[in-house]
């Protein structure tokens, strides 16, 4: 005899149920697959020039690392804030601090928080990824398991504010 015999109505009902909720659990599991996109243009970033204790040549000088003039580096503190990344899970910014060519600080500013998952992640994501910025002296570090988006997010921003103190 044929499984959906005419006999065993309640066979039919389990499978056509058991079916519907095993295609709405592989629906809901599908995951947009986009890369994070970065937001110029917005209004965190205008703060970004601004720093601490600028010289005259802030500019110029942090491109002493070796380009344009040898030996001379920037005596001052510069604090520089990077673009906003929006990531799949939210937006990340980070704030770097720099003294005599050198990363002294990172800080993120913005990043994911809106639910325990991503505060659980980011609150061991966010001091490895400053610790391998400031041992790296720059925003070539890896990405930490478990926070892939909210790494990819930090290592542009990073550059971005990188690139805006001239390093």
């Amino acid at each position: 005899m044929h499984a959906l015999n005419k006999n065993r109505p309640l066979r039919r009902v389990m499978l056509a149920s058991a079916a519907t909720v095993s295609g709405i659990v592989m629906l809901l599991a599908l995951k947009p697959h986009t890369s994070p996109t970065v937001v110029t243009g917005s209004v965190a970033q205008a703060p970004a020039p601004s720093s601490s204790s600028s010289s005259s040549s802030a500019n110029p000088a942090p491109g002493a690392t070796g380009s344009k003039s040898g030996g001379s580096k920037v005596t001052g503190t510069k604090t520089v804030t990077g673009d906003t990344v929006q990531t799949r899970w939210g937006p990340v910014q980070v704030r770097v601090t720099i003294k005599s060519g050198k990363i002294t600080d990172v800080t993120a500013v913005q990043y994911p928080s809106d639910n325990p998952r991503d505060q659980q992640i980011n609150s061991y994501a966010l001091p490895q990824l400053r610790s391998e910025a400031l041992a790296a002296q720059s925003a070539k570090i890896d990405t930490v398991s478990g926070a892939t988006y909210t790494s990819g997010g930090y290592q542009q921003s990073l550059q971005s504010a990188l690139d805006s103190a001239g390093l």
